[in-house]
């Protein structure tokens, strides 16, 4: 019987990083509500469930996350890596230790994350490994090298951990939503601004909503209720894929 299964027992756990703010506290919020226990993962530990504090850009914070998770509640059954920075200039501009930080957390430590939960989730029968990806895993925009090379990198993560977790019945999928209403979002604003050389009260308009078909910001929330039907019994037939809300992005 599948940890899903409502008879199953004892109570299905999730790791949750980025968990402090934005799209992972909602995530562990979520989480939580549906019944899961949660141990979220950030830089501070404040946030809306039990926190692990830890600097995911090193390889052993990624294994010790993970650890602590299995040693509170004995089991591991889903894994959403969430943690995400930002950074906007010119190709020419870019700092070489901002791009290095920017893969090192949007794609190394989702990497290290699924290596070191892997047995876990194998045990587990039904194990999730969700990567909050975005609408930039599918097409890019300027001024935004690491992030975007990020997260296309780990939408292929995602594929070839479906492909060899297909065996031991975990699921991996990457969500990739347009703009969400996050501090992270609201944090490049100005430098989007020098780079498109516009004044900061259009970027909204003339540059994070260009693209979609919808004219508004995403809220965490619902990202959160993606990730927690893709965690769910209904999730089970997703895979290697990525889920997709950009409010009509990439349909262009």
């Amino acid at each position: 019987m599948s940890a899903d299964h409502p008879g199953a027992a004892g109570t299905r756990a999730a790791l949750v990083t980025g968990a402090a703010s934005g799209i992972g506290r909602a995530i562990a919020e979520r989480l939580t509500a549906d019944g899961i226990r949660v141990l979220g993962v950030d830089r501070r530990a404040d946030g809306p469930v039990e926190m692990f504090e830890a600097d995911l850009c090193d390889e052993r914070a990624n294994e010790a996350a993970v650890e602590a998770a299995r040693e509170r509640f004995g089991r591991l059954d889903i894994v959403v890596a969430g943690a995400g920075i930002q950074h906007v200039a010119p190709i020419a501009e870019f700092p070489v230790d901002r791009w290095r930080t920017i893969i090192d957390l949007m794609l190394t430590s989702p990497f290290l994350l699924a290596r070191a939960a892997w047995p876990a989730l194998a045990e587990s029968g039904s194990g999730r490994f969700i990567v909050i990806a975005s609408a930039h895993a599918l097409a890019a925009s300027p001024f935004k090298s690491a992030y975007v090379s990020a997260k296309h990198g780990v939408l292929g993560l995602v594929k070839t951990l479906a492909l060899e977790g297909a065996a031991h019945e975990i699921t991996a999928t990457a969500v990739c939503p347009a703009y969400v209403r996050t501090p992270l979002v609201e944090a490049q604003i100005a430098d989007q601004a020098r780079a498109h050389g516009v004044p900061e009260a259009e970027v909204l308009e003339t540059v994070l909503l260009a693209p979609q078909a919808i004219k508004r910001l995403i809220e965490p929330e619902e990202v959160a209720d993606v990730v927690a039907f893709l965690a769910g019994p209904s999730g089970r037939s997703f895979t290697g894929v990525p889920v997709t809300m950009d409010e009509g992005w990439t349909a262009r």
